[in-house]
């Protein structure tokens, strides 16, 4: 595609929409002239081949610098006759651009303006976004850290699986109590390089992988090690991704209770058990229910997750799964479109996503939350998943997820350590742009095991100025 303009934008941007949001249409030449811009409006006439659309809209460039080029873009979906329920939002993070917007001097009002007249945002998604970013904003806080720990182990691989996962019965799986000990090295490590410096953890984030598939004897040596060495005085909330019911016994679940988790995640992704079968899960729901009952009684906030698109699952698998929820007393519920990832068995297998009734699914969800009395409160998106739709979390009013918030906003500076673990520098360059430089953990746990001390340094030169 050649595009042709009569002013400066940023040409890299149209060309990634393009492929994004029209990657069946075939655009020779795109033209595009300014026909009017005054201080009240800018009108852009849009060409190609026979096609020709003029896209007229208020003057924002006193403070919104790439008008014109957002323009260009939505004014490809006019001039294509497209529309999506999130119109020319393609971002994964749609709620850091309503923050931006905020600290410009947009108030929500203006904000829902510029949505639907400038991107051709859907209502109903348009009010909840600018819901979220009001929710989000009661917990963001810059001058906090959080800490991500990775356990890189499952007991078995989904085929849906793109994380840092490896079966603990493979190759290696062999290096588990290496992995332990390398881990509880790199905590150590990292408490040495926090020593002097004023940093406040306010969450902290035990994920993977499967976290619960240690050993108890591990999983409280870990824990210790984690409070014996580092600060964790600040923590505002401790969550622990025992996502997997076949990994968990009492006995973990009152070692967490003990170090002072106060957060469990419990995944069943669905109940159909045939479905979870076939994606090499395990599952069984006595047990599951068994574990939610102690996970209650010890008082965790407790979180479930879903993933709606699941191959082999039809309309009415979901509206049943959705059902049987309503029999959890649950704090949070976080639900996902299948994204066909890079690294899974599914891309491997070319599985591709088959579009379902959306709207019977989205009402029976509207009633499960109202009838808990869940609201969202942090939203992503996904390239590659069905109805190229968002992935939502709700919850009981006050018991949030700090950190999903800050992590999807990338507000906050993250120290990772273990298996895949990302680490993140967040620096301000102004008031609306920041930079985020990124170190990642290796995947492999032989690798992990045997390039910490060299990792180490390039993690301390990261956080050097933290």
């Amino acid at each position: 595609m050649e595009i042709r303009l009569d002013f400066e934008a940023k040409e890299n941007t149209i060309y990634e929409f393009k492929k994004v949001l029209l990657p069946e249409e075939d655009i020779d030449i795109l033209e595009v002239k300014t026909i009017e811009e005054n201080k009240d409006y800018i009108s852009l006439e849009l060409s190609c081949g026979n096609r020709k659309k003029i896209f007229t809209l208020k003057n924002y460039t006193d403070r919104m610098v790439d008008q014109k080029t957002v323009m260009v873009k939505a004014g490809l979906l006019l001039l294509f006759d497209k529309v999506y329920p999130w119109g020319a939002l393609v971002g994964v993070r749609p709620t850091k651009l309503i923050r931006r917007y905020l600290i410009m001097g947009y108030t929500y009002d203006e904000i829902d303006e510029i949505l639907e007249k400038l991107y051709f945002v859907f209502p109903e998604k348009r009010k909840l976004l600018i819901e979220v970013v009001k929710k989000e904003n009661e917990y963001l806080n810059p001058k906090g850290i959080n800490m991500y720990v990775g356990i890189p182990y499952c007991p078995t691989r989904c085929k849906y699986c793109s994380f840092a996962s490896y079966e603990i019965n493979s190759k290696l799986g062999n290096y588990y109590d290496d992995f332990v000990k390398t881990l509880i090295e790199e905590i150590k490590l990292t408490g040495e390089m926090l020593k002097d410096k004023d940093v406040k953890i306010e969450s902290l984030y035990f994920g993977g992988g499967t976290p619960s598939i240690l050993k108890e004897k591990d999983l409280k040596n870990i824990l210790e090690e984690l409070y014996k060495n580092i600060d964790l005085s600040h923590l505002k909330e401790f969550t622990f991704e025992a996502g997997r019911e076949d990994t968990l016994t009492k006995e973990k679940l009152e070692i967490l209770k003990e170090m002072k988790v106060d957060r469990v995640s419990l995944n069943p992704q669905t109940f159909n058990e045939k479905v979870l079968r076939e994606l090499n899960r395990n599952f069984d729901k006595k047990h599951f229910d068994e574990m939610f009952r102690e996970i209650k009684r010890l008082g965790f906030v407790v979180n479930m997750d879903f993933i709606i698109g699941l191959p082999g699952e039809s309309v009415e698998d979901i509206l049943n799964t959705f059902e049987t929820v309503k029999g959890y007393d649950i704090d949070n519920l976080t639900i996902h479109f299948l994204a066909i990832k890079n690294g899974s068995t599914l891309i491997k297998n070319k599985y591709r996503i088959t579009e379902i009734e959306s709207q019977r699914i989205e009402d029976k969800i509207r009633e499960v939350v109202e009838e808990k009395n869940l609201k969202p409160y942090y939203l992503y998106r996904q390239k590659n998943s069905m109805n190229w739709g968002e992935n939502l979390g709700y919850s009981i009013e006050g018991k949030e997820s700090i950190f999903n918030i800050e992590m999807i906003e990338e507000n906050q500076s993250t120290i990772g350590l273990g298996g895949g673990a990302i680490s993140k520098k967040v620096e301000m360059i102004d008031e609306t742009r920041f930079s985020i430089v990124r170190y990642i953990n290796p995947k492999d746990p032989y690798m992990y095991i045997c390039e910490l001390k060299d990792r180490m340094k390039q993690k301390e030169e990261l956080f050097k100025n933290l």
